[in-house]
């Protein structure tokens, strides 16, 4: 798969190069988050954490609204919540949802090696199960929102975040473009569909300001979604 850039076909492998370079710069080697990476692809599970230099984004945004506060909605091996788990100070908190108990446990043992145990908690079960739990037990509003689980439920996980945010909370979705097939109105394919759910929800919401940024690299052709939710 490529793009032609001023009539130069740039492809899969350029991108990823490019990220390479990218991380060479600008993510020093980390031997937690390596190991993070290794025992997810150990234990078989997807390989679909989000790239290093994505990872730096989450944490520098996390950083650049002073989150103390933060809910992701996917877990995965625990990649993704390291990166933004140590944007926090010492006494914030990250919950990270994770639907499978299997993936669950791994995640546990990457974050405990990161020695971020103490400010993250990982829930068990599908999100729009523990979401509602979160809601129920009056849990203070999050100053962030990471969603990155199943496409088909997003618009409904953006629902919660809203429900669990706050004025100035910010609300990042990832993998919105979906090698660009969210513009085609026939998919059959409910991920998309999912998707494209949420990016017309999304662009209707009055309560946040929010755009959508197309994006390429190590992970292929994608989007982020960012949300800034406004004030009352």
């Amino acid at each position: 798969m490529g793009v032609v850039v001023k009539g130069v076909l740039v492809s899969q492998d350029q991108w990823t190069a490019v990220d390479r370079y990218i991380t060479d710069l600008f993510v020093p080697p980390d031997p937690i988050l390596d190991a993070a990476l290794q025992s997810t692809a150990e234990a078989g599970m997807p390989q679909i954490n989000v790239a290093p230099n994505q990872g730096q984004l989450l944490h520098i945004l996390a950083l650049s609204i002073q989150a103390r506060s933060i809910l992701e909605i996917g877990t995965l091996g625990g990649y993704s919540t390291i990166w933004i788990a140590r944007a926090l100070p010492p006494d914030g908190t990250l919950v990270t949802l994770e639907a499978n108990p299997a993936h669950a446990e791994v995640a546990r043992a990457n974050i405990a090696r990161a020695q971020l145990g103490d400010m993250v908690q990982v829930r068990v079960g599908p999100a729009l199960e523990t979401l509602p739990q979160l809601a129920a037990e009056g849990h203070d509003p999050f100053d962030l929102v990471f969603i990155d689980a199943d496409k088909i439920n997003t618009p409904a996980y953006f629902e919660w975040a809203l429900k669990l945010a706050r004025p100035g909370s910010l609300i990042i979705t990832d993998n919105v473009v979906r090698d660009g097939a969210v513009i085609d109105t026939a998919s059959d394919d409910p991920s998309v569909q999912g998707v494209q759910r949420f990016n017309s929800s999304l662009a209707a919401e009055p309560r946040v300001t929010a755009t959508v940024i197309q994006t390429v690299g190590s992970k292929g052709y994608d989007g982020l979604a960012i949300a800034l939710v406004k004030g009352a």
